[in-house]
């Protein structure tokens, strides 16, 4: 008889246990799904830039448009905005549609000392031109980007002017 009912409490706290991993797990799947479902998967750039999508889900660029400087800066990110994704390739090169006449725009590979990147294993680039200087927005394309073994073509992005900071 005590082993019977040693027996069965043993196995009523398995399930009890089991059934609450399994509650838990098909919650948090629910709401991811009815998360993504109703639109609202978003995340938030890390620089306060603006984010665009690259591939399905896969990575993120973000991008700020100092319009002050005519500074375009582009980070690579993993597909939640939340790890820098480096690269060995020395520049991004971005078919701006506007402003101004269709032309294209050669962002190097940026080291920086703090986070140990260095140019051919970084995750940002930037290039700095006359023509942005003013402009409220950039329009275009990222012609190619390569990224762990996949070729991404003609990305679409649009890009509003950064806010300036109060100094």
């Amino acid at each position: 008889m005590k082993k019977t009912l040693v027996s069965s409490l043993f196995l009523s706290a398995l399930v009890a246990l089991c059934s609450g991993c399994s509650k838990k797990k098909s919650t948090e799947a629910a709401h991811d799904h009815e998360h993504e479902k109703a639109g609202h998967h978003v995340h938030v750039a890390p620089h306060g830039g603006t984010l665009v999508e690259v591939g399905e889900h896969q990575f993120n660029l973000e991008f700020i448009l100092d319009a002050s400087s005519g500074k375009l800066t582009a980070y690579l990110l993993d597909a939640h905005a939340e790890n820098f994704v480096r690269l060995e390739t020395q520049t991004l090169e971005i078919d701006v549609a506007a402003p101004g006449p269709a032309r294209r725009l050669i962002l190097n590979a940026t080291a920086n000392a703090a986070t140990g990147e260095t140019v051919g294993n970084t995750s940002q680039f930037e290039g700095k031109v006359d023509w942005l200087k003013g402009a409220t927005s950039l329009t275009g394309t990222v012609a190619r980007l390569d990224v762990r073994g996949t070729n991404f073509l003609q990305i679409p992005i649009v890009v509003p002017a950064s806010k300036p900071t109060a100094k």
